[in-house]
């Protein structure tokens, strides 16, 4: 991202520049959403106990789901959890209006993507487009709130598909040279050893990672924050 909003100027650069991007042709995925019980699940503990607004928002897959020290590892923010399942880009558009937009974050942490390649076979290119629309579901419900996408990540059980994860964070770190509203944090390199090969960071099945997985995402994740402190949600 060239730079996060920090004043009313750049917030309508920031729109300006969103118009004039190129308009990916979204594809309809052939899978029904499959996460209705998990969505509840969350709207009935909000019912319990409603988070704040003006958090940070991590949503997404299982990457997510399963990062359980994710209040450790960020003890200055305030985080909301949303991970589910093993979901995909669209899936998250399609509960936005129950797992993203009640929050009113101030800012929003996104990882999703590589099921969408190895579970529904879609292309780099249809994820994408899927991500812009989470990008203007986002405009349209939360305006400027700044999100950082993190990369697909690199496993042991899904390596193969490395080639076609990296066309799809090329795309998406191309979109985010070009909005002020949008980050690209690469953890990539960093979960890859001297020879190319994923690091031990994984449980048994090779997909899901260790707290030592987790240990290597939270300082990138922190800094990228960090370095936006100036970018937050409207009216936060």
């Amino acid at each position: 991202m060239k730079r996060l909003l920090a004043s009313l100027a750049l917030l309508a650069s920031a729109c300006t520049t969103a118009a004039s991007l190129p308009d990916p042709v979204q594809t309809p995925s052939a899978t029904a959403p499959r996460f209705d019980d998990a969505i509840a699940a969350f709207e009935a503990a909000d019912k319990q106990a409603q988070p704040p607004k003006c958090a940070t928002l991590f949503v997404g897959a299982s990457s997510i789901r399963f990062w359980k020290s994710l209040k450790e590892d960020f003890p200055k923010r305030t985080v909301i959890n949303r991970g589910f399942g093993g979901s995909t880009v669209w899936e998250v558009d399609h509960y936005f209006d129950r797992v993203v937009k009640p929050y009113h974050p101030k800012e929003i942490v996104f990882y999703a993507g590589e099921n969408d390649l190895w579970v529904d076979k879609r292309t780099p290119d249809q994820i994408y487009a899927d991500f812009v629309q989470f990008m203007r579901l986002k405009d349209k419900a939360l305006g400027a709130t700044p999100v950082w996408f993190i990369s697909a990540k690199p496993s042991k059980q899904r390596f193969e598909q490395l080639p076609l994860q990296t066309a799809l964070n090329t795309k998406v770190k191309a979109l985010a040279d070009q909005r002020d509203d949008l980050a690209y944090i690469d953890v990539v390199a960093p979960m890859l050893k001297p020879d190319g090969s994923p690091k031990d960071i994984f449980v048994a099945d090779n997909l899901h990672m260790t707290p030592e997985g987790y240990a290597i995402w939270t300082p990138i994740v922190e800094a990228a924050l960090g370095a936006g402190q100036s970018a937050k949600a409207p009216g936060c």
